[in-house]
């Protein structure tokens, strides 16, 4: 029992980790199974282990370093310990899940309240628990499933054989009844056959019976019926001729009547035309006329206006002359005075004295006042002086703002010297390439004029020898017989022949390969179009520009006016047509430089003047001038890397005007499918006013419908800045250069300014208060669309739009009436003529408030200054012109865009990669 007992308190030790044991006497008689309580509380007591054990619950009995902790309850809280390496962390943790309070954490161990590690070993044990049973569970799932798999194939092994008997018997079963099912169908059959052709026999019989009474009774039917219609076609016809003939009388009664009316209208409106074109032909003798004395005027205006500036320079030098001198004037008396001020005032203090003791004393006074006076005339001579000198000052001021006017003026005439030199400039750079290629053509022509007329010579002398008979011919076989070096000639020549025509064949398939390669879309590379590189390349190294004949060049202009046409309203082609053309227009403008005359001397060369026939003829003969079969697969001297000049024959120059043509025709396409696709956008938008007014004609729902028109209209701009985004992105998609990109978005915003603008100064209810508020958050919405674009492709595509801006914002001004004409002239409107804002001020109206327009004396002003104008100006229409041309020379581009480095375009196509002839184009690699 005893030993029974110990173990069992040293599993409960064991179980609790208690920190000192202490033994007691359970009772006195020293008997098991008797527990005396007050015995033993009296040993403890004395002991001092109820004390120790009061102590240790009011501090921390329980202490165990962090690692212990962890290693015993971590189980409590698994996800403590994921990505923990913090063990103070962990414990925390670990007691806050389990709600546990009053415990502490020291720097390597935790402190416990009494009861807390029970509690806790009471915890861990449950989970323990738990898994024990999760884990029994587990396995005795796994027994139960397998006992169950070996049950389940049992069963089926057992069934599959049962079915087997089964499907046996019910086979044989099935067997017989399809056996007599087959006799019983083959004898019911051949009983339903006989049964059959005695019905069909009858029904045959019948059959023809009734067919032949029907067909007798239809064909008596079809003979009635034939002479009746018969009869009543003969009386219709006669019916129908009669009113034909009335009808027929009274048209042409009609129509005599009538064309002889037309007629008389189109005499009346032919001696109106030809009156018309009398009185044009006048107006515009009388207007050449007046344009010849407005440049005139113009001149002598110019003339007036620098003799008027040198006159104003001269006269700002004397009135600074004459301020500096009245100046020095006004210093002069203010010494006067203060000089005469302290003899006054010695005088005064002199004075008392004088008259005590001296009797003539009048005297004295009569200085003072003399004196006195003096200084009045000073005083008053000096404000006078101020006066003028403050009104010198104003003409100063005056004359200064208008020499800095003129100082303004003389700046932009300054700049517009400057810019007609430059295009002076230009002009002149054109026109030296313009001549340079002119003698190119030239000496061409010159060059194959006595080609052709060598060639006429010789056929005519061929055909003399044919005529002259036997006797040339035996002369000449007789000389091609004793002559060795005709002979050899003649061999060298057939072997000439052979390789050149191989390498006329090799060209013209790398020529076709080319073309059906560019005729796709190949894309860009590191920006840039890879079918003007690729041509560049093939061209440069093939040296075409340098050849006097060749079809290579129509073929590429070909292909691409052949694209050009099949997608004339596909902008996303034109554009990567524009990026191409561009870019090697670039290449061809900074690479070929017309030939001088000394280059161009005709020289004598057999019949085939391409590429490859030269270099093979030259290999032969072993000619060393620069050019032999190895360049054909070696590749330039120096590679793609950088530029170099090449002397241009006359297919390479017309290349590059066709090349120049094509740029202009595709930019100008561009630009008109895109003026197509905002027309009728800014045709709604001038067409707002009206439908505004429509939909305010409503009554109880007003607001509603207004808010919707609103937004109904502002919609219209929004169309137009979309069409302006979506085709912004296929230009910048397709990579097209930004100075063509902002020439485009330059002559579009033109376009609108003069449709806008026009509009608004034929249409009286667009000159509305309203309608100005409605055109300027139209604009604001395309000055938000300029802003988001960036200059580097909108440009100044917002300063085209000045003229209607300036209207709109004396449109929507307040206050008209106060403003004077030099305001709206000079501040207000300055780009807007006389004649356009009396045109405005006239038609003005307020449809929101009620104001009225500029007062009478500024209309009246202007119409004097109309008139004056009407003097001097050679027309006097106030409406916009839309400018349609192209705004750009191959120099602008040449100028405008960078250079190009074609050697980073990266591999050739697909197509022509495979193909060994243009191996030159994959890129080399050190």
């Amino acid at each position: 029992m005893m030993q029974l007992q110990l173990q069992q308190l040293m599993e409960t030790l064991n179980a609790t980790e208690p920190h000192y044991i202490r033994c007691v006497k359970p009772n006195n008689l020293l008997k098991p199974a008797i527990f005396e309580n007050v015995n033993i509380l009296q040993q403890l007591r004395c002991g001092g282990v109820l004390e120790a054990i009061r102590i240790s619950c009011a501090g921390y009995p329980t202490r165990r370093p962090f690692f212990e902790f962890i290693n015993r309850f971590g189980l409590l809280a698994p996800e403590a310990l994921v990505g923990n390496y913090d063990e103070k962390v962990a414990c925390q943790k670990i007691l806050d899940k389990w709600g546990l309070k009053g415990y502490q954490i020291g720097k390597t161990k935790i402190f416990l309240r009494a009861g807390q590690m029970a509690e806790l070993d009471a915890r861990r044990a449950e989970v323990l628990n738990s898994a024990a049973k999760a884990i029994q569970g587990r396995i005795r799932t796994h027994s139960a499933r397998k006992s169950f798999i070996s049950l389940r194939e049992a069963a089926v092994c057992m069934q599959s054989l049962c079915r087997g008997r089964l499907a046996g018997k019910l086979f044989v079963k099935i067997k017989l009844e399809a056996a007599a099912t087959k006799i019983q169908a083959i004898i019911r059959r051949d009983l339903l056959k006989k049964y059959y052709d005695q019905l069909r026999v009858s029904a045959v019989v019948l059959q023809i019976g009734f067919r032949k009474m029907d067909a007798s009774k239809k064909f008596r039917f079809r003979k009635q019926t034939k002479a009746a219609t018969r009869i009543q076609a003969r009386w219709r016809c006669h019916k129908a001729f009669m009113s034909y003939k009335k009808l027929k009388r009274g048209a042409v009664v009609a129509q005599c009547r009538w064309r002889g009316k037309v007629a008389r209208r189109e005499l009346r409106k032919l001696k109106m035309a030809a009156r018309d074109t009398g009185a044009l032909k006048e107006a515009k003798d009388k207007l050449e006329k007046q344009l010849e004395e407005l440049t005139w005027r113009l001149q002598l205006e110019k003339r007036l206006r620098t003799d008027m500036e040198e006159a104003k320079a001269q006269e700002i030098a004397k009135l600074q002359e004459s301020l500096e001198v009245m100046q020095k004037k006004v210093e002069e008396a203010n010494a006067l005075v203060v000089k005469e001020r302290e003899a006054a005032k010695k005088a005064i203090e002199e004075a008392p004295p004088v008259i005590k003791e001296i009797p003539v004393y009048v005297e004295d006074t009569k200085k003072v006042e003399s004196l006195l006076e003096q200084v009045n005339s000073l005083k008053e001579s000096l404000e006078n002086e101020k006066k003028e000198s403050e009104d010198l000052r104003r003409k100063y001021a005056l004359e200064q703002e208008s020499s800095e006017e003129s100082r303004a003026k003389l700046e932009e005439t300054e700049k517009k010297v400057h810019q007609l030199q430059e295009s002076l400039h230009r002009l002149e750079e054109k026109f030296t390439n313009i001549d340079s290629e002119n003698k190119v053509l030239r000496q061409q022509a010159v060059s194959m004029a006595p080609n052709k007329f060598l060639s006429g010579r010789s056929r005519s002398t061929i055909q003399r020898g044919h005529e002259s008979g036997h006797g040339f011919g035996d002369a000449r076989m007789h000389a091609e017989v004793h002559s060795p070096s005709s002979m050899n000639h003649r061999d060298f020549s057939e072997v000439e022949d052979k390789p050149q025509k191989s390498l006329n064949e090799k060209q013209q398939e790398h020529q076709e390969l080319l073309v059906r390669c560019i005729a796709q879309n190949l894309g860009f590379a590191s920006n840039k179009p890879i079918a003007a590189c690729v041509i560049y390349k093939c061209l440069l190294q093939w040296r075409s520009f340098e050849v006097e004949r060749t079809t290579v060049f129509d073929r590429i202009i070909q292909t691409i006016g052949h694209a050009i046409e099949k997608a004339q309203d596909n902008n996303d082609v034109l554009a990567y047509w524009l990026s191409n053309a561009s870019t090697l227009l670039l290449l061809l403008q900074r690479t070929l430089k017309a030939s001088g005359a000394s280059g161009m001397a005709p020289q004598r060369r057999r019949s085939s003047a391409n590429l490859f026939g030269r270099m093979s003829s030259q290999s032969f003969r072993g000619a060393l001038q620069g050019v032999n079969l190895s360049f054909v697969h070696g590749g330039l001297s120096g590679g793609f890397d950088t530029l170099r000049q090449v002397e241009a024959k006359y297919p390479a120059l017309l290349f590059k005007q066709q090349l120049t043509a094509y740029v202009e025709k595709i930019y100008g396409m561009i630009r008109d499918n895109l003026k197509k696709e905002i027309s009728p956008l800014l045709g709604l938008c001038i067409q707002a006013p009206r439908t505004s007014r429509a939909s305010l004609v409503k009554g109880s729902s007003r607001s509603v419908a207004n808010n919707a028109a609103q937004q109904a209209l502002i919609a219209h701009w929004q169309g137009i800045v979309k069409s302006l985004g979506s085709f912004l992105n296929t230009l910048k998609g397709n990579h097209v250069p930004p100075f063509l990109v902002r020439k485009i978005f330059t002559q579009i915003f033109s376009f609108i300014n003069v449709q806008l603008f026009n509009s608004l100064l034929l249409r009286r209810e667009c000159c509305s208060f309203s309608n100005g508020e409605y055109v300027k958050s139209g604009l604001a919405e395309l000055e938000h669309w300029c802003y988001h674009a960036t200059d580097e492709y909108a440009g100044s595509a917002w300063d085209e739009l000045k003229h209607i801006r300036q209207a709109i914002a004396f449109l929507v001004m307040h206050q008209k009436h106060k403003k004077t004409l030099h305001e709206i002239s000079h501040d207000l409107c300055p780009v807007l003529s006389i004649q356009q804002l009396y045109r405005i001020s006239t038609m003005y109206w307020d449809d929101k408030y009620g104001t009225h327009s500029v007062s009478s004396d500024v209309i009246s002003n202007m119409r004097v200054s109309m008139t004056e104008d009407s003097n001097h100006t050679a027309s006097n229409s106030f409406l916009l012109d839309d400018d349609s041309s192209i705004p750009f020379s191959v120099d602008d581009i040449s100028k405008s865009m960078e250079q190009i480095d074609i050697a980073d375009v990266g591999p050739p196509p697909p197509p022509l990669r495979s193909n060994s002839g243009f191996s030159f184009l994959m890129p080399q690699t050190e």
